[in-house]
């Protein structure tokens, strides 16, 4: 599973998705988010602007990557 690392306390679902890579852009991102196709911990969400905390879980076609803040 891929780690995204940030230094700030939370990411924008939108945001960690693109820094990721799993997405291009925030369009593209908007748009697969707002479809139902992403979920957090295991559940969908549909929420662009979800703020994601240290140890959250995000998976898109298969593909996971956990938020790794520094404390």
């Amino acid at each position: 599973m891929q780690t995204v690392n940030i230094r700030d306390e939370f990411i924008k679902l939108g945001q960690a998705m693109k820094l990721a890579g799993m997405v291009e852009s925030g369009v593209e991102a908007k748009i697969v988010i707002t479809s139902g196709e992403v979920k957090v911990n295991g559940e969908v969400d549909d929420r662009r602007g979800r703020k994601l905390y240290n140890g959250d879980v995000v998976e898109w076609k298969g593909k996971q990557f956990v938020i790794s803040a520094k404390q």
